[in-house]
């Protein structure tokens, strides 16, 4: 889903780059091989995707979940929020890097429940967390924390609902093409 108005800036190409801006795609060009579509629609304000990659960075580095976890964490908010580019991606690195059995991804896509009764329950707490727009119930926090969680993995859905918002909401108002590495996932039967 994108948004009904579109930017009437185009995103940054290797050429137009200056700055901070050619230092950030550099950057990602250099650690993922190529520059994701997403990250020339943010560069356009280099302080956009400055914050959205040390945000991501931060988040993926922590610890606290697994790499299954963040991904199922990043699927359900891109999913609330409307993000085909965002689900795609995400999609593409659950199956690919995160070892997130693609059943599993693309019922969460989907928004069906899942095998794993802790990611399930992550999922669904991710998604109250969106719904309530931060504001948990303690019926829903004691839920989350049956299966296994706690406020420290709370605050980290935080952090992810932060950083997939700032990149969900620049691909709905850019109307961001979805590159070819996350191609074979863009609109996966669900």
């Amino acid at each position: 889903m994108t948004a009904e108005y579109k930017l009437q800036m185009t995103p940054v190409s290797d050429e137009a780059a200056e700055g901070r801006a050619k230092e950030l795609l550099d950057g990602a060009r250099e650690k993922l091989g190529f520059v994701p579509n997403m990250y020339r629609a943010m560069a356009i304000n280099p302080g956009v995707l400055s914050t959205y990659l040390h945000g991501y960075e931060h988040f993926r580095q922590s610890g606290v979940f697994t790499p299954p976890e963040q991904e199922a964490v990043f699927l359900a908010v891109s999913r609330d929020n409307g993000c085909d580019y965002c689900l795609a991606a995400h999609s593409m690195l659950a199956v690919n890097v995160s070892n997130l059995p693609q059943e599993e991804a693309y019922a969460i896509r989907a928004g069906r429940v899942l095998k794993d009764e802790a990611l399930n329950a992550l999922v669904q707490f991710t998604d109250h967390m969106w719904a309530t727009r931060g504001r948990p119930t303690d019926s829903e926090v004691a839920a989350f924390k049956q299966a296994g969680y706690s406020d420290i993995h709370l605050l980290e859905i935080i952090l992810a609902m932060a950083v997939k918002t700032l990149s969900n909401y620049t691909n709905h108002v850019n109307h961001t093409e979805v590159d070819d590495a996350f191609a074979a996932h863009r609109a996966a039967a669900e």
